[in-house]
């Protein structure tokens, strides 16, 4: 009898002359957990689409339980037990919980929808799982790690042999994360496989019973995890050995340069008279659980919410920002947590992402120079190692760390004295982390002042000099990050609640 689910072997697929996938080869067991890696760009994405009927493959055979398919959308896919919970979750958020898990396969009684068995059938099905999930809440009520379980429970609704989750934890907080991994091992136990993808190295180790790792569309690892080790799997990916995930944080910070002094918002999520001040050319970090407050911290700051009462105090100067075109004025940026949603624009290309922040320096005689324009996009897919064929290139097509990285440097065209960053490296591989911690730590030591905020403790750890952690929209402390840890950093975001 055959132990795989799913084969998949020798798939290759091209977009014009650029090959992004290269004779793939693939085993997934059933009733077990694989993991899959890989820089950004490596056709992680294109692997999972040629599955679901999104790409056509070029060369190659798919089977499931031991029958070839060849699905031609995601719905056949569904439909055959081969679900998907995408990071960037696709929902009806003014519809309910029942509407979205039954969107297109309405049950019906006499020839009207009926509610009360999707209200049946969700209660038992989210008992299963253990998730306390009403069916008639509406959807954008509901936080997005409430919503992603959602997502899950509908994968399982359809019977799915197997699961694909693409970054399922880059908005969950530690206990949610441990409750995912629950209903992922209790899945298992039922025959239940899963293809887990994720730039997480912890939670690799944790949940998988098999890494893989593509490089520049080639399958180049596959080892069962607990015969793997960390530096084997990171060169694996990046094509070189990292000594270390971060580098040294060798900044000097300088004289107070920015403070925040009784700082309260006026509307929902409120936050409550938050006071520090960050140095010229140090990076202060902003930790605390997922709903803290971090990014309405910033996007105070930024002028996006209405600061009810305080004040921003930059170089000794009193600021009021009305908006973030006034926050700019005074070389203020801020990259923001969810990219696709209020950090580009995904029918436009690079270059027009590249230079929409800073259009007046590319102007000659009053009109805009196409010249200067192709040359900003240039520098920042030079200096941010952007993986794509030209600056021509639609945003939308590339992986979304680099997508994180023309947004990155479309503000470093600004040149910005005070970097507002909010989880700059989320949804990013390891390589590509690294490149923007040494981006972070060389702006620090150029004498910007950055404040970044991560829901990573590793990271908020090894790329700070200091750490202020939020715990119910209040501050509940502010620590030096040579003299602190994990242990403490969780006790102060719990101080509140």
């Amino acid at each position: 009898m055959n132990e795989n689910v799913l084969e998949i072997k020798n798939l290759s697929k091209a977009f014009a002359k650029n090959k992004v996938l290269n004779g793939i080869n693939l085993n997934i067991k059933k009733g077990s957990v694989m993991g899959l890696m890989g820089e950004n760009g490596a056709g992680k994405s294109t692997m999972m689409k040629c599955l679901f009927g999104i790409y056509a493959r070029d060369e190659g055979q798919i089977f499931l339980d031991g029958k070839p398919v060849d699905f031609k959308n995601a719905k056949e896919a569904l439909e055959n037990g081969v679900a998907m919970v995408h990071q960037e979750l696709n929902q009806c958020l003014d519809r309910t919980v029942a509407d979205n898990m039954f969107l297109g396969r309405y049950p019906t009684k006499f020839g009207v929808i009926d509610e009360k068995r999707m209200a049946r059938e969700c209660n038992k099905l989210f008992a299963s799982l253990g998730l306390g999930v009403n069916p008639n809440t509406v959807m954008r009520t509901m936080s997005v790690s409430q919503r992603q379980m959602v997502e899950i429970a509908k994968a399982v609704s359809y019977n799915a042999k197997i699961i694909v989750l693409d970054e399922p934890t880059s908005s969950l907080t530690e206990p949610e994360i441990n409750k995912l991994f629950a209903i992922v091992r209790s899945l298992k136990a039922k025959g239940v496989s899963f293809v887990y993808i994720s730039h997480k190295m912890d939670e690799i180790f944790q949940i998988c019973d098999e890494i893989s790792v593509l490089r520049d569309g080639n399958m180049v690892f596959c080892k069962p995890s607990k015969e793997t080790e960390m530096e084997e799997l990171i060169s694996a990916m990046v094509g070189r050995s990292l000594d270390k995930r971060f580098p040294d944080v060798d900044n000097t910070p300088g004289e107070d340069y920015l403070e925040i002094r009784n700082l309260s918002t006026k509307y929902e999520p409120r936050l409550e008279d938050i006071s520090f001040t960050v140095k010229k050319g140090e990076i202060f970090g902003l930790y605390g659980l997922v709903g803290a407050g971090r990014s309405e911290l910033l996007e105070s700051i930024f002028g996006i919410r209405t600061i009810a009462t305080g004040e921003i105090i930059l170089n000794g100067r009193k600021l009021r920002f009305n908006s973030p075109r006034d926050a700019m004025t005074y070389n203020f940026a801020l990259v923001t947590e969810e990219r696709k949603l209020n950090g580009m624009f995904a029918k436009a290309t690079i270059e027009f992402n590249t230079v929409i922040t800073n259009l007046d320096s590319y102007k000659t005689a009053g009109l805009l120079s196409n010249k200067k324009m192709r040359d900003a996009a240039n520098r920042e897919i030079k200096r941010m190692h952007t993986k794509c064929v030209s600056a021509d290139e639609l945003i939308s097509s590339l992986s979304g760390g680099n997508q994180q990285k023309v947004i990155i440097g479309k503000w470093m065209e600004r040149e910005p004295d005070i970097f507002l960053l909010d989880e700059p490296t989320r949804g990013i591989d390891v390589g590509a982390k690294y490149e923007i911690y040494q981006l972070i730590i060389q702006m620090a030591k150029e004498g910007k002042t950055i404040i970044v905020v991560s829901s990573e403790m590793p990271e908020i750890l090894g790329i700070t000099n200091r750490i202020a952690v939020m715990s119910n929209h209040r501050l509940a402390g502010i620590v030096n990050t040579k003299e602190t840890d994990q242990e403490a950093l969780l006790r102060l975001s719990d101080k509140y609640l």
